[in-house]
């Protein structure tokens, strides 16, 4: 029955789906899922029944073929020939909170993007782009719980001062900062917040792994914060200072 476990892996993906959205519609926990997959344990007969009517395919089919093949190609081609139609369509990969500490190990892993949910934005064309979702308050007035896509940034050098991006990095894994370069030390980048109860700190140009511009925040209307006059003077205040300081220290 090791067939099995490769069919329901090929379908989940078919469809788009992460393991914990195809194990919720089956009524089974992720972990038993990722089982079947894996070949750890065999699908049970409730549970290839209901993929069965989900797919319209036979119990015989999930059983004996491999659907990847029988179904005209395999499951790769399809995501690169789907990858192609959209190509002009700037398909954007999701990372929420909740897959960051898997995001870090399989951030250049195209089988793990793959899984991760997208969406498109008719504002955002002809780049590479993703979408981050930030939880804490260091950026405010950006409420926690903000989505921001961000352009990919090729080459650390092209990444400009003051303005914000997603740094994806080994020992500070993705935080939502304003970047601050020093020229005359090329191997480290100051990473600064909005919020300026945050102190600036550094991190090794080294240790990051990706860095993408923010180009769009998406959050919900009941999120937004609503700053006075005197809150907003404090805050470009303390901001100017912060700059001032750090200018001190680079001259």
């Amino acid at each position: 029955m090791a067939v099995a476990g490769q069919n329901l892996k090929y379908l989940r993906k078919l469809r788009g789906w992460t393991q914990e959205e195809f194990a919720n519609k089956l009524g089974i926990k992720r972990s038993l899922l990722g089982a079947y997959e894996e070949e750890r344990a065999e699908p049970r007969l409730e549970v290839l029944e209901v993929i069965s009517d989900m797919f319209k395919v036979t119990l015989d089919e999930l059983l004996r073929k491999d659907l990847s093949i029988t179904q005209g190609s395999s499951y790769l081609a399809k995501r690169r020939q789907l990858k192609m139609m959209n190509v002009d369509r700037n398909i954007i990969h999701f990372v929420p909170v909740k897959a960051a500490a898997g995001y870090l190990a399989g951030y250049a892993d195209n089988e793990f993007i793959d899984e991760l949910n997208t969406f498109t934005l008719p504002m955002l064309t002809g780049g590479n782009y993703r979408a981050f979702e930030i939880i804490g308050d260091s950026m405010m007035p950006t409420p926690s719980g903000s989505i921001i896509v961000g352009e990919k940034v090729e080459n650390l050098d092209d990444a400009k001062s003051n303005l914000a991006y997603i740094v994806v990095s080994k020992n500070e894994g993705i935080v939502y900062k304003r970047i601050v370069k020093n020229n005359k030390v090329k191997n480290k980048l100051t990473l600064v917040s909005d919020n300026p109860a945050y102190q600036p700190y550094q991190v090794n140009a080294h240790d990051i792994l990706e860095m993408w511009q923010a180009q769009a925040i998406i959050n919900k209307v009941t999120q937004q914060q609503r700053w006075d006059v005197n809150a907003l003077a404090n805050l470009v205040n303390n901001l100017q200072g912060q700059v001032s300081d750090m200018a001190k220290k680079m001259n």
